[in-house]
């Protein structure tokens, strides 16, 4: 079986930030203080830098739309393309008549 995956709080990866933020130690020194990869340090780094405290939330298991959304805009997309098609056959039929 593979890896399982650790997750951290917010608050853990808030002070692992900080840390590498402050200059005194590299990325590689943080991470070993903490006991985590220097590349995860440097993602969250990334990631707080970019978006705040939000970049370091949890985002694994979460979809970026709920379902609703979702499917209110496929309803929305055939109504579209069934008053569509309605205008095609309209427009067809004044052809042949013709």
């Amino acid at each position: 079986m593979g890896k399982k995956k650790r997750t951290f709080d917010i608050g853990f990866k808030k002070k692992v930030v900080d840390l590498y933020l402050e200059g005194r130690l590299g990325c590689k020194a943080v991470g070993k203080e903490f006991g985590i990869n220097h590349t995860t340090v440097l993602r969250w780094v990334r990631h707080y830098e970019a978006e705040g405290l939000k970049g370091l939330e949890e985002k694994r298991g979460k979809s970026k739309k709920p379902n609703k959304e979702k499917s209110v805009s496929h309803l929305e997309s055939s109504e579209t393309k069934i008053k569509r098609l309605e205008a095609e056959n309209e427009m067809l039929k004044k052809l042949l008549q013709m």
